[in-house]
């Protein structure tokens, strides 16, 4: 397994103590997120709540396919997903609407 392979894996387990509750007010939905087309993950946000899973979801709201150097930069603040999609390094399918509430939704600080 690669450093950066182990990089996107620990990101993927810190997600749920990054999520922001506060901002979920209401939200119910799928991010399905691709990375480097083999690997796969998405978030169910419902309830104020988030839960993770290492797969395909059937019917996700929006998918979000990139590569995991992508993703690391993305989520780290070094680079802007707007600018990642503007260069062609993010594609979004779906309702690419929920990918500007992402941000909001997660906080690079553990929450409480």
């Amino acid at each position: 397994m690669t450093s950066e392979q182990l990089s996107v894996d620990r990101v993927i387990e810190k997600l749920p103590s990054r999520f922001r509750a506060d901002q979920a007010q209401g939200v119910t939905c799928v991010y399905q997120f691709i990375l480097d087309e083999h690997s796969a993950f998405y978030i169910d946000i419902r309830d104020q709540q988030c839960r993770v899973f290492r797969e395909r979801h059937a019917d996700p709201h929006i998918t979000l396919i990139l590569d995991s150097a992508t993703f690391i930069r993305v989520v780290t603040g070094e680079q802007d997903g707007m600018s990642a999609f503007l260069k062609g390094q993010l594609r979004a399918e779906g309702n690419v609407m929920l990918a500007t509430r992402l941000g909001k939704l997660f906080s690079r600080e553990r929450q409480q």
